[in-house]
């Protein structure tokens, strides 16, 4: 969708205003049925709607020899360390996106239809060769309609009810298997396309913290949607219950796919908790997949996949201590049945007022390929303003898994980054980061971002 006739005509027709457009702005600035309606931000507000607007814009920019990048354990796809030596590459990115919620009072409480449109433009070359480029149009990331109160309904094009959190290690530098999902969660991705998408859903706030759902989503999937699986059809099932209260979170959430075919041979169960009592923290999170349509191809796709996690924090007068450990078994699927784990650790100390250290390993074992991999690191975190803040990071990889990859020149590799992050106010954030590692990479990342609401 073009936005530059609209932007000009705005523009335009501000210049051409009188006097008299001015007397009547407080109109169009109203906050009566805004404040009605409990809504509170950058608002227009006619006699029955209120439109709330929100938007923002970042921009990433990269330079270095760094785009040919290795997974540090082969058979998942967690941290990727760059590999140098091949010719420079650079990567200029702009995210925006402007979003309109226009709501009003109805008998069975707010009635709201949202708008949020998107872009991405992004220009990518790969050893001095372009590799990618989005050409930055405007689509509408969410177009659904709300309406209710305790009980809502939603229809329309929006994300997933399905509750995935209650699942992240705690620990700095997080765990191998969960560091591959988005979230570093466990088990699934919150971005696949088999949830979320065009959607009917319900959630209901029962009382007591307690939250329930239910919805049918991933409508816009069809037949041939994913090359691997040629007989999909649409329809996610997702039902899912939440607690919120007296220091607990915990969800269960489950989904059956492809229930519009009427033969659903795929469904996950995905749980989680955390549990806060005074200076400790403890998590506890598991997955399970059957016949899974939304794992990696080649390992996970088609296979019965457990995912098992479990974290613990306690947070003292000058430091925090944290353990996490995961599990993974797959059976059933493309390949031999296996099993993979890991763990982890960290120790934060707090020096002084603006100065912290972060010392953490952690250890992951592929038990598809019999290999492992551990990484050590330590980070120190100084505020040197109240808007400055800088980061230093000196680490390594090590194990069979580095040391039987062809793709890496060292049997073990070394890097160490440094950032400097502003934060000056006003939403505004900037950071500059340099990295470098013992295969001849190096990375200048700039970035700098903008919301308002």
């Amino acid at each position: 969708m073009k936005l530059k006739s609209l932007f000009l005509g705005s523009v335009a027709a501000a210049g051409l205003s009188t006097a008299g457009f001015a007397a009547d702005l407080g109109v169009l600035t109203s906050l009566d049925v805004c404040d009605s309606l409990g809504i509170s931000g950058l608002t227009i507000s006619s006699s029955d709607n209120c439109l709330a607007l929100s938007g923002g814009v970042s921009y990433e920019f990269g330079y270095g020899e760094f785009r040919d990048e290795v997974p540090v354990a082969r058979t998942i796809d967690p941290r990727q360390v760059a590999v140098g030596g091949s010719g420079e590459d650079w990567d200029s990115r702009v995210i925006s996106w402007v979003k309109a919620v226009g709501t009003a009072s109805s008998d069975f409480g707010p009635a709201s239809a949202t708008i949020k449109l998107k872009s991405d433009y992004r220009y990518r070359t790969r050893n001095g060769v372009q590799d990618l480029a989005e050409d930055g149009n405007f689509f509408a990331d969410e177009a659904f309609v709300q309406i209710g109160d305790t009980t809502t309904i939603m229809a329309g094009k929006k994300g997933s009810i399905a509750n995935l959190g209650d699942d992240a290690p705690f620990n700095y530098l997080g765990l191998f298997n969960s560091s591959s999902l988005d979230g570093n969660g466990v088990g699934i991705d919150a971005d696949t396309d088999y949830l979320g998408g065009h959607v009917i859903q319900v959630v209901s706030q029962v009382g007591n913290g307690l939250t329930v759902g239910v919805g049918l989503e991933a409508l816009q999937l069809g037949p041939a949607f994913d090359a691997a699986f040629t007989t999909d059809s649409p329809g996610t099932l997702v039902g899912v219950v939440s607690y919120a209260g007296e220091g607990i979170t915990a969800h269960l959430t489950a989904a059956a796919f492809e229930v519009l075919s009427g033969d659903v041979e795929s469904w996950l169960i995905h749980a989680g908790a955390t549990g806060t009592f005074d200076a400790f923290k403890v998590r506890a999170a598991a997955s399970y997949f059957n016949d899974s349509l939304i794992g990696v191809p080649g390992k996970h796709r088609g296979a019965d996949v457990f995912n098992g996690l479990v974290s613990v924090e306690g947070s003292f007068d000058l430091f925090t201590l944290a353990l996490s450990g995961e599990v993974q078994n797959v059976t059933d699927g493309p390949v031999a049945d296996f099993t993979d784990y890991g763990f982890g650790g960290s120790i934060g100390v707090n020096v002084t007022e603006g100065v912290a250290i972060n010392l953490g390993a952690r250890y992951f074992r592929d038990g598809l390929l019999d290999e492992d991999t551990v990484q050590v690191a330590a980070q120190v975190v100084a505020a040197v303003t109240e808007t400055l803040k800088v980061t230093g990071e000196l680490g390594g990889y090590f194990g069979s898994a580095i040391e039987n990859n062809a793709a890496f020149t060292n049997d073990n590799i070394i890097y160490g980054a440094a950032e400097l992050a502003w934060a000056p106010g006003g939403g505004f954030t900037s950071s500059l980061r340099g990295e470098v590692n013992s295969e001849e990479a190096y990375k200048v990342t700039f970035k700098a971002a903008k919301e308002f609401k």
